[in-house]
């Protein structure tokens, strides 16, 4: 759906008037288009503790342009801020800040970069998970950049995004994967998140199709965000097999066609739907991607049993018996990947949404608690949790509410299907086992929740 605001704001006229006015100014957020070959086109600025070394060994498949503060030739080019390139991604290593007074280091490398940043920039703070420290200074001197990293990320304009990523112990090599999506078009609706990396012991061989040989289940794919997930995964090498309600059939074919995949037509609340499948995969599966979702909205106090039932059946119940299912009959392989897509409503809440922030939330304790039990297979399992995405549903949302939901956030705007797509196909590549247990919200640093 068109954002008239984005496309006034925008144009001369349009520019103009609402910074005279102080009203938001939304950037056309810069996405990623097929042919491009690097992450990042422009500028990269590395700079900090020892884990920029580690970044600096891989920089050149990042980008050409590599530059440090650094005059030593030998690391990268110095930049000096006012007389160097506009920065399109910047990392900056702060595992070595270890007590309150070596956080003004922090001031004093990112101060300078604010009005040195292109437009739709891309920075990465990287650090060490404040519990694996021993020291209680340097544990809170770690969970600082917490409080750090968000309040940056809203501070920067032009569609520029921050990321905090806690990098443990023997997860350095782990670390280009991350990079490459978090320094690239790819994330441009994600923004002041914290993750923590592990170790990983099954690398992308190819990035340009990370997802090569590999089969990937897709639930509600017909069309709309399940959809754009099968498109991207097809587009980085994947197989795909689509999954829709038989309502859907006519869409789910059409797709598949385009696509070169497989299709079922399935209930997954039906009470043989796990052995339909599981009959119906035969080959197995590597990915699984649990996209399908229903919202039954009303107050509490005019919750229907139905309502309150079907969504939790479909959003919550159906993921959970399937995957066990998938996971008890070896039908998902090992370093298998589960996404599930849950949503900002499960971590902050809605009103009229009881049920389905419910279902939301129930999908990420189920990430967080099977994580461990299923990092003996090396299977990793995340949620995803978009925030306001332009599809049909949010198209039927009242003008008011619509657009509160585009600009509260930092992005000022919506997001778009092929956004919660990119951090799916992401998550499903064999080295994001180092991601495991976790909630990656897309959806421009929304003012809900955390």
């Amino acid at each position: 759906m068109s954002d008239r605001y984005i496309d006034f704001a925008n144009s001369s006229i349009g520019h103009r008037l609402v910074g005279a006015l102080g009203l938001p100014a939304p950037t056309r957020l810069e996405r990623w288009q097929a042919g491009r070959l690097r992450p990042v086109e422009g500028a990269l600025l590395i700079g900090g503790g020892p884990l920029a070394e580690h970044v600096s060994a891989f920089a050149n498949r990042l980008t050409d342009a590599i530059y440090s503060y650094s005059t030593e030739p030998s690391i990268a080019t110095a930049w000096i801020p006012g007389h160097g390139p506009k920065l399109k991604a910047v990392v900056f290593d702060a595992s070595d800040l270890l007590h309150a007074d070596q956080l003004k280091q922090l001031r004093e490398f990112f101060q300078p970069l604010m009005k040195n940043l292109d437009h739709c920039a891309h920075l990465v703070i990287l650090g060490r998970d404040p519990q694996t420290l021993r020291d209680p200074f340097a544990a809170s001197a770690q969970r600082a950049l917490e409080g750090f990293s968000r309040s940056l990320a809203k501070e920067l304009r032009n569609g520029g995004t921050l990321q905090l990523i806690y990098v443990g112990e023997g997860a350095e090599a782990q670390l280009e994967g991350p990079l490459r999506f978090f320094l690239s078009p790819k994330s441009a609706f994600v923004s002041g998140q914290v993750l923590r990396l592990t170790p990983c012991s099954t690398p992308v061989t190819d990035w340009t199709r990370p997802l090569a040989g590999r089969k990937a289940l897709v639930t509600g794919a017909a069309r709309g965000i399940g959809a754009a997930i099968a498109e991207t995964l097809a587009r980085d090498g994947a197989d795909v097999i689509l999954l829709d309600v038989p309502p859907a059939k006519t869409d789910l074919e059409a797709l598949t066609a385009r696509l070169g995949g497989r299709s079922i037509t399935l209930d997954i609340c039906a009470e043989d739907a796990a052995a339909q499948l599981i009959e119906q995969l035969s080959d197995g599966l590597d990915i699984v991607v649990h996209n399908a979702g229903i919202t039954r909205d009303k107050t509490l106090a005019n919750m229907t049993p139905e309502f309150w039932d079907a969504v939790l059946a479909v959003n919550l119940n159906a993921p959970q018996v399937l995957t066990k299912a998938l996971l008890d009959s070896g039908t998902l392989h090992d370093n298998g990947r589960v996404i599930l897509l849950a949503s900002i409503s499960g971590i902050a809440g809605n009103r009229g949404q009881t049920n389905y922030a419910a279902s939301k939330a129930g999908l990420i304790g189920l990430a967080q608690a099977w994580a461990p039990l299923l990092s003996e297979r090396g299977i990793s399992i995340n949620a995803v949790a978009p925030g306001f995405i332009e599809t049909q549903m949010t198209a039927r949302i009242p003008f008011g509410l619509r657009e509160a939901g585009r600009r509260m956030s930092s992005l000022g705007q919506g997001g778009l299907p092929q956004d919660v797509a990119e951090a799916v196909a992401w998550l499903a590549q064999p080295g994001t086992g180092a991601f495991t247990g976790q909630a990656l919200r897309v959806c421009g640093q929304s003012v809900l929740g955390a």
